[in-house]
């Protein structure tokens, strides 16, 4: 049997699979991500061999946080400290002698909600509230790319945010009002001492607010026709942080058409069914 598999590597956790030539996924894996670089990859390799069995990989699909390389496959992502500069795509195909793409989680995220959840409009962003926050935006199914293959960094943009705890704000990247600074588990748990889950509604409405905020830029920037949020956060506020978030956002789009806001209709699954898909359809 020929089979897919998919890696979606986390600053926390990977999630693995193994799917049909229908993109059907036969067989899934939940690992905790080491923090040593080389258990990370040791990790990776066996979570290929433990979903192949005997049958014959055809490619390997895996999402990863940016910075990266899409072309070359190499990787530094910002939450994993020790993976700096690693020819992650030159390893895994050496290892396994078959295709293996790589790129920024958020890209990943996109196509899969695009192949697999059920809508494939124009332009569609894909944004995931998790431990960090990102976007990935898709024209016509395909990735938007920057100058020199650069990713956009939704979650870096600049807001007028509203925090009940001001002097908290702090993102990784240094900068010091960025939109991940507020709305991200890692963000979340800066500002307000706790976890997403452990939010009061008042507290909920604030991450709501901001995260409108950073959607009306997002509209007015792109202009895509729906923006679809995934990740821990995103699934963990639900319809009243949707509700919010879209309030917010339309109340402040005077001149560019407002953009649909919705969760993704794959849930937990969005980046590892997006690891299959480039899997078989390549970047």
């Amino acid at each position: 049997m020929e089979i897919y598999i998919g890696l979606d590597i986390g600053g926390t956790k990977v999630m693995a699979a193994a799917a049909n030539k229908k993109g059907e996924i036969l067989e899934r894996i939940h690992l905790q991500t080491p923090t040593a670089l080389q258990e990370g990859l040791d990790l990776l390799k066996d979570a290929v061999l433990q979903l192949a069995k005997e049958r014959r990989v055809l490619a390997i699909g895996a999402a990863i946080g940016g910075p990266l390389d899409w072309e070359q496959g190499i990787v530094s992502p910002l939450h994993q400290p020790e993976w700096r500069g690693i020819p992650l795509k030159e390893i895994m195909e050496t290892e396994f002698g078959c295709p293996f793409y790589v790129d920024v989680d958020t890209n990943i995220a996109a196509l899969g909600e695009y192949k697999f959840g059920g809508e494939r409009p124009e332009r569609l962003l894909y944004m995931t509230v998790s431990t960090g926050v990102g976007g990935g935006l898709l024209m016509d199914g395909k990735i938007y790319r920057g100058m020199q293959g650069g990713h956009p960094e939704v979650g870096h943009q600049a807001i007028h945010f509203h925090c009940s705890f001001p002097e908290r704000v702090h993102c990784d990247c240094g900068a010091p009002d960025c939109l991940e600074a507020l709305i991200s588990g890692t963000g979340i748990r800066r500002v307000y001492g706790k976890p997403a889950e452990q939010l009061n509604s008042e507290e909920w409405r604030e991450v709501g607010v901001n995260l409108g905020l950073g959607i009306r830029n997002i509209a007015c920037f792109y202009t895509p026709d729906v923006v679809v949020l995934g990740g821990g956060v995103a699934v963990g506020g639900g319809a009243k942080l949707i509700e919010t978030a879209e309030e917010t956002m339309r109340s402040r789009l005077n001149i560019v058409p407002a953009p649909r806001v919705r969760l993704s209709n794959l849930g937990y699954d969005t980046a590892l069914q997006g690891t299959i898909a480039v899997a078989m359809d390549g970047l």
